[in-house]
């Protein structure tokens, strides 16, 4: 037992989601006081109903400031997840919007806690902020160079504002902000929707609905590497806990792997059967990206534990759960 979390109040933004209802569950067994600032937009509370005796939930913006003070009242720690996400061809069709809603929930949800006398805040950036050219692995220090990748311009240039309200707001007013730079999560829980979806659930879901033959894009022979949720949710609590200093910290993984195997790996594990086109008229897009992970292993002892065909299997087999009709 971790007894740095014990009795710790601690409000986790868009805590019913994707990342945050499993932040919220390992919170929950160390024991922390949880509560959760969500607008909920399915209307329900489907990942975490279970602990709703366990946790405290308050339905509503993190954009509005008198929800954002109201959630951030007598709190220790903030972990601010909430963001305004979309699929690939929404973020480059809606630049304006990413940028301008991403930086107004940061913007409310850090003078809520600085209102509130929060010690602690983390600031849930993304390897977004890196610029297309970046050196592979990718170390911290080029989230500040040159601009972030054109495709998602808008998000990008939103979480590199948060990163730096962060570290003035530390400065300023003397409150402990940790930074962390997540990469390609995956994992049970994860958008399945192809409109929203990223590479392995919108791959899953192809295979799962029996396409074949499987068209993907480019040659295969980019590389990327996938960090799976509950590692994920390890190093954001691990970031706060061990290192709030505005200091932006990589969550990744050393595990990479090309798509075109990425493909071959997601089909043998489903028990499908497709055969594979690459459609080598469309682009590659970067022809490898990973995060260079030194800084957080030696700042916060991050290493993720999840090999990808592990997480692969946890993750289909949570889908067909889902989805019994895909079996």
């Amino acid at each position: 037992m971790n007894s740095f979390w014990k009795n710790k109040k601690v409000l986790v933004t868009g805590g019913s989601g994707f990342i945050g209802s499993h932040v919220v569950e390992k919170l929950v067994g160390m024991e922390a006081r949880v509560r959760i600032l969500d607008r909920i937009s399915n209307g329900k509370l489907k990942y975490i109903g279970y602990l709703k005796k366990d946790i405290e939930i308050i339905r509503g913006e993190c954009a509005d400031p008198d929800t954002a003070v109201k959630a951030c009242t007598s709190m220790d720690v903030v972990m601010n997840l909430a963001a305004h996400v979309g699929g690939i061809e929404y973020n480059r069709t809606h630049q304006a919007t990413m940028l301008h809603d991403n930086m107004v929930i940061a913007t409310s949800m850090m003078e809520a806690a600085r209102k509130a006398q929060v010690e602690r805040f983390l600031v849930v950036s993304s390897a977004c902020v890196y610029p297309h050219d970046a050196i592979v692995p990718t170390p911290e220090s080029e989230g500040t160079r040159d601009e972030p990748e054109p495709t998602n311009s808008g998000y990008g240039w939103a979480k590199r504002y948060a990163e730096l309200l962060g570290k003035l707001y530390s400065e300023e007013y003397g409150m402990k902000v940790g930074i962390v730079r997540p990469y390609n999560a995956y994992g049970p829980r994860d958008h399945f929707a192809p409109d929203s979806s990223h590479v392995i659930p919108a791959l899953i879901k192809r295979v799962m609905d029996g396409e074949n033959p499987l068209t993907v894009w480019g040659s295969g022979k980019q590389t990327r590497a996938f960090l799976y949720v509950d590692d994920f949710a390890d190093g954001l609590i691990q970031a706060i806990e061990k290192y709030p200093v505005p200091d932006p910290i990589n969550i990744g993984t050393d595990e990479e792997i090309s798509i075109g195997n990425l493909v071959k790996m997601i089909i043998e594990t489903s028990g499908k059967k497709a055969t594979v086109q690459f459609d080598t008229t469309k682009p590659d897009g970067s022809p490898r990206r990973n995060s260079d992970n030194t800084k957080a292993k030696e700042k916060i002892a991050f290493v993720a534990k999840t090999p990808l065909e592990v997480g692969l299997r946890k993750t289909i087999e949570w889908y067909l759960k889902e989805n019994p009709a895909n079996k």
